[in-house]
């Protein structure tokens, strides 16, 4: 049997009817019924649905300099379990990824490791400082292509360099994703504010910080007629702000988190340092509203912002702790729980807000695309109906630190298919796609 030729047999194709998908060569060559192909390695799909393969916005993959944390090789192993097969590796990492030459290195470590296609997302100030836009350009017309382009983990809060910045990308087709943060308005908080911050007598973190700044800079988009992103939506004012700058044809997007989907702020009167993320987990009713949010395509996608740290940056007093949590394997679960269980969105909602639309902000071409005869195939098989208990010390990624420890969710991931080749199968990690090699001529 050819070691490129797959038959996917009776899978429900984004949860509607079973059919056969027969894969060759890295593409889709054929969609139907009772498809049969002598030379093609058969994998039995019944009772399972079939998805364009998952685009992560928003991942921190730690390589180069925080290697005690997460490398490349790590995080993309798992990012294939959790059924991706693209993620876009955000820029604070240690040198941070505000040169070509950065960018360059981790778009070559994500090619050497072969689990998913990783695209870099360039700083938008050098260093993160917030001084000085970063090579925009030559990041942009590197090997790396860059179109996205971040400082997240930190606000660019200037809005002259805001505006130079949504200016700069216009020429590429580039998108800046904003950490919404106003730095003046959360100077030592430590989770949201509201009853529960003042309970424990924690330092909060007001809505208006976040909305600010996505007010602000919804406006500095429209002036300027260029492309914004807003990162890791969290409450209910900012979904409002969102929708409103849409219904004017302001061309803004934005994500929400799983976790921001399911956990609140009541968690945090543990004291478990888990639950400790930037934006902070917030109330019930900014939970509703986010769901609503994404029900309704306000926001427009699901980033993890998958953030691992090592178990002594979060085993430790709540104030010392590091703000992240890990997301990349649990992802497709909440999202089916919180979404697709709750009757809020069906498959093919999901596809959307998971794949379709990612791609198209991240501007990846050959990802996100429809199981259709002649598409690439990235694709990826779930068991719905499959339980799972969520345990840190089996998952592929280095971080411990999942807020959905001990939890069980449903769904898994039983296989993906990347450029055709299946890195995962059986819900185990397979073997790593390799690239052709590059003639140096």
């Amino acid at each position: 049997m050819a070691e490129n030729t797959y038959l996917i047999r009776g899978a429900a194709i984004l949860g509607g009817e079973a059919e056969d998908l027969l894969i060759r060569n890295g593409t889709i060559e054929a969609r139907g019924k009772d498809l049969s192909a002598d030379d093609a390695t058969v994998v039995d799909a019944a009772g399972l649905i079939a998805l364009p393969g998952m685009v992560d916005v928003h991942t921190h993959l730690r390589e180069p300099g925080r290697e005690d944390a997460e490398t490349v090789e790590t995080g993309t192993r798992a990012a294939a379990l959790g059924g991706f097969t693209a993620v876009h590796a955000m820029a604070n990492s240690n040198p941070v990824a505000d040169t070509a030459g950065v960018v360059e290195q981790v778009h070559s470590l994500g090619r050497a490791s072969g689990w998913v296609d990783v695209r870099p997302v360039g700083a938008v100030t050098v260093g993160l400082a917030g001084e000085q836009l970063a090579e925009l350009g030559a990041m942009a017309d590197s090997r790396a292509q860059v179109r996205m382009f971040s400082d997240d983990g930190i606000c660019v809060h200037d809005p002259v360099l805001m505006r130079r910045a949504l200016e700069y990308v216009k020429a590429f087709d580039g998108v800046v994703a904003q950490h919404a943060q106003e730095p003046r308005l959360t100077a030592g908080a430590q989770m949201n504010e509201g009853t529960v911050s003042a309970v424990l007598g924690l330092t909060g973190w007001p809505a208006v910080a976040e909305e600010s700044i996505i007010a602000r800079d919804v406006l500095l988009a429209q002036h300027v007629g260029s492309r914004l992103h807003v990162c890791h939506v969290s409450t209910a004012g900012s979904v409002e702000i969102v929708r409103w700058a849409k219904a004017r044809g302001i061309n803004v997007t934005a994500e929400v988190t799983p976790h921001h989907l399911l956990l609140t702020d009541e968690l945090v009167r543990s004291y478990d340092p888990v639950y400790k993320v930037n934006p902070p987990l917030r109330t019930d009713a900014d939970v509703q509203a986010l769901r609503e949010g994404l029900a309704d395509g306000t926001i427009d996608v699901v980033g993890t912002d998958h953030a691992p740290h090592p178990s002594e940056h979060k085993e430790c007093e709540w104030a010392q702790a590091a703000m992240g949590m890990t997301g990349l394997e649990t992802a497709l679960s909440v999202v089916q729980e919180t979404m697709i269980e709750t009757g809020l969105m069906t498959w093919a909602d999901f596809a959307r807000v998971t794949s379709f639309t990612p791609a198209v902000i991240g501007r990846v071409a050959d990802q996100g695309r429809p199981l259709e005869v002649g598409e690439p195939a990235n694709v990826i098989l779930v068991d719905p109906a499959a339980r799972w208990t969520v345990d840190p010390h089996k998952m592929a990624t280095m971080g411990r630190n999942s807020p959905f420890k001990g939890k069980e969710l449903p769904g898994t991931v039983v296989a993906t298919f990347f450029k055709g080749h299946p890195t995962v199968l059986d819900g185990q990690l397979n073997t790593p796609y390799r690239y052709p090699a590059v003639s140096s001529n």
